[in-house]
């Protein structure tokens, strides 16, 4: 199933829609699709290397609204949709320890795991069931989710096409070091 997908994905970013698909996966992935909008961003960017800024923000505004989709599912229908999408993906023990954390932590742990490839629905059901404020919620999902989109955007227009086996690879390693870089700011800054 999940090759079919990805296939279709493929498929998507070379058609003459693809921006529009491009939006559409952003958004459904922040709240409930497989597929993370990466898969559309990098060959598109690769295709057209001027549009890269462009790209980039198309798929980072889609996903932020969608990320609201997902917030409201969890804040509204846990019950009745939230709980059927974390089942669906096995993310059981994962929801249960962020659903904590998001109390304590909320902005910062949607900040730095909104930039890795952890499912963003994960984070966004979960952000709505701790009832993290919603403004907090959109400002941190704009920070996190630019800069990852923005990040692979940077490294394929600065790199191209070597870049993509090196992030199509590591992309865990990629989001994970800047994500390091982006806490020991935050600590340097607390510190001052």
């Amino acid at each position: 199933m999940l090759k079919r997908l990805y296939d279709w994905t493929m498929a998507k970013a070379a058609s003459k829609n693809a921006t529009t698909w491009l939006a559409g996966v952003s958004f459904a992935e922040s709240s409930f699709f497989p597929i993370p909008p990466d898969l559309l961003l990098v060959p598109m960017v690769l295709a057209n290397r001027q549009a890269a800024w462009r790209i980039a923000a198309i798929c980072t505004l889609a996903s932020v609204v969608g990320g609201i989709a997902g917030y409201m599912i969890g804040y509204f229908l846990y019950e009745a949709i939230g709980r059927a999408v974390i089942d669906f993906y096995h993310l059981n023990d994962q929801f249960e320890v962020l659903r904590q954390k998001f109390v304590d932590y909320g902005a910062e742990i949607l900040i730095i795991k909104g930039m890795t490839p952890i499912p963003y629905k994960l984070l966004t059901i979960t952000a709505g069931v701790a009832k993290l404020d919603l403004w907090v919620f959109i400002g941190a999902s704009i920070i996190s989710r630019s800069m990852r989109f923005f990040l692979v955007a940077a490294l394929l227009y600065w790199f191209g096409e070597p870049v993509r086996n090196f992030i199509e690879k590591r992309l865990t390693l990629v989001t994970s070091a800047f994500a390091v870089a982006l806490i020991g700011g935050f600590l340097v800054i607390k510190l001052i």
